[in-house]
């Protein structure tokens, strides 16, 4: 069927209008800030037939557009073998298992399938980030984690509803594995309702249009998409291009694990070849292989955000060489830091690689880590129990035409940190502290943004901390010449003494009492190109905002530099 470029157009920002309402319906819905204020979460829209992506939301988390692919093909073949019973009108999947095209148990996805005319049309799919699975402490990253279910709850796929009605059993089993059960409740239906609406949507896009032109757009969208990302890769060079990025520790053994990574193109393909990667590890820095797909996807979109999101704009990137190495996690290996850690360091492996051939289109390392900082315990002013699930930003690294950006999203996802008031009025904290870490971008000819330093006072009860995060060991690197930006600091203050983790950012279990505090100083951008060749007016500047003292400037960018103030 030939379709015209209006029509086209028309379909394809209406798929995508869908999966974006479904985002913002399912923020506003949710009990937990972790969705409601930090939003994260993703919506997308997925092919009947394999899986594939047909659209996903724009302020979704990208990292989960691999990772809700896998999950959703992998459904759809269990339904097929007869491992998962199959689907009637109404029926709604949960799961969370990691193994089964995942990320971590905290982050759960529901499928549900949009039915026309008696038939499966295409599957909806969400993906929320749960505050708590159980496990071994509050808020499921534990940080010394040997295996899976020290995490928390796994979740086969099963119906959760049922005929468009929850089922009280499986419920009944969730909420008796997880802490503050009785606030899933809201998070559950807000995700439930987000679904709702985007068959709504499709709904009225479908009888507007037909479903076999509909059926013609997403195939031509996928060709296109296929089409513009394999014009990207015959820009490139070429060659091969080798890097690596390293995790500070696996949380058990404190000594680095390397992400060794060498990509070919060759044609229309670019080839990422990651065989010479760390074994697994016995902590819980390793990664499923739907993660370790979708990070470098994310990657690749940001090195060329014009791509649609679309499963024909993977079909060019060809990921071989995880088997046996960490970064293609098999059960029972335990993995609450994969999509919130080593995710980033998958894309920084990837910037870091194809820097020199693309010294236009990609940046310095970004500061790669979530900051995943969980508190829980009991707030006897209210008479309940709490989990609280802090992440951070950090800085950009900078890039060929700028500086970059301060306190941004993590690499994988929009996700933004709560603000500071919701925090306070839900749990038992004050913040003395929430600012800029000034001085903390690598410095460079464009220089990375700086990353975030904020200090909490646990105020009453007794708590337990636990941090998963990266980047204490070694600074984002800089590129072409630029320095590394600033290391992750973790400290905790407990009775008027300084505690510092062993491994860094990665410690759980800590208690806290009334009065102790957790300081969090999160990682600069790495610097892109020769900070000698910086304008003086842009030190200035940075001097004269307090970014810099003129004796750091003169040490990081040079003597005339340092008399730019």
């Amino acid at each position: 069927m030939a379709l015209d470029p209006v029509t086209l157009g028309v379909i394809q920002a209406g798929l995508q209008q869908a999966c974006d309402e479904m985002d913002l319906a399912f923020s506003r819905a949710a009990f937990s800030p972790v969705i409601s204020e930090a939003n994260d979460r993703s919506d997308g829209i997925y092919s009947a037939h394999d899986g594939s992506l047909i659209a996903q939301g724009a302020g979704g988390l990208p990292v989960f557009v691999g990772t809700m692919q896998h999950s959703t093909r992998v459904l759809i073949g269990m339904i097929a073998e007869g491992r998962v019973a199959p689907p009637v009108p109404g029926d709604t999947y949960i799961v969370n298992d990691p193994y089964l095209g995942g990320t971590h148990l905290m982050d759960v996805r529901f499928a549900r399938p949009y039915w026309r005319n008696g038939a499966i049309f295409c599957w909806l799919s969400n993906t929320g980030h749960w505050p708590d699975m159980g496990g071994a402490v509050p808020g499921g990253f534990s940080a010394s984690a040997t295996a899976v279910e020290q995490e928390g709850l796994r979740l086969p796929p099963v119906k959760l509803f049922k005929e468009g009605r929850l089922d009280p059993e499986i419920h009944s089993i969730i909420c008796s594995n997880i802490r503050v059960a009785d606030q899933r409740i809201g998070d559950i239906k807000a995700q439930a309702a987000a679904l709702d609406l985007g068959a709504d949507r499709l709904d009225a896009l479908l009888n507007r249009y037909g479903d076999d032109t509909v059926r013609a757009a997403i195939d031509e969208l996928r060709h296109r998409a296929r089409a513009q990302m394999a014009a990207h890769v015959r820009g490139i060079p070429e060659g091969s291009w080798r890097a690596q990025a390293f995790i500070d520790s696996d949380g058990v053994v404190n000594n680095p694990l390397v992400i060794d990574l060498e990509i070919t193109r060759k044609g229309e393909t670019l080839t990422f070849d990651f065989s010479r990667s760390s074994p697994p590890c016995q902590g819980p820095m390793n990664s499923v292989l739907a993660t370790t797909r979708s990070s470098v996807y994310l990657a690749m979109r940001h090195i060329f955000p014009d791509v649609p999101i679309s499963a024909g704009a993977f079909e060019p990137l060809r990921i071989i060489g995880c088997e046996g190495t960490f970064l293609d996690a098999r059960y029972p290996r335990p993995v609450s830091g994969c999509a919130a850690e080593v995710s980033q360091r998958i894309a920084e492996a990837v910037f870091l690689a194809l820097v020199e051939a693309l010294p236009d289109h990609v940046t310095a390392a970004p500061a790669g880590t979530s900051g995943n900082f969980a508190l829980g315990g009991h707030d006897p002013a209210h008479r309940r129990d709490y989990v609280m699930y802090q992440l951070s930003g950090g800085g950009y690294g900078g890039n060929a035409d700028h500086d970059g950006l301060s306190n941004g999203c993590s690499t994988i996802g929009i996700s933004k940190a709560p603000p500071i008031e919701i925090m306070e009025q839900n749990f038992p904290v004050l913040y003395h502290r929430y600012a800029l870490r000034e001085g903390s971008g690598g410095a460079g000819l464009h220089r990375g943004g700086f990353g975030l330093d904020y200090e909490i006072e646990l105020l009453r009860g007794a708590a337990r901390a636990s941090f998963v995060m990266d980047h204490g060991r070694f600074g984002p690197p800089g590129v072409l010449g630029g320095r590394a930006g600033a290391t992750n600091e973790v400290e905790v203050i407990r009775a008027g003494k300084r505690h510092v983790p062993e491994h860094l950012s990665k410690e759980q279990d800590i208690p806290l009492s009334p009065g102790d505090r957790v300081r969090v100083r999160t990682p600069g951008g790495g610097g892109y190109g020769d900070p000698a060749r910086r304008d003086p007016a842009l030190i200035a500047e940075d001097i004269r905002l307090g970014r810099y003292t003129a004796r750091e400037a003169r040490e990081l960018f040079g003597h005339e530099a340092g008399d730019a103030e």
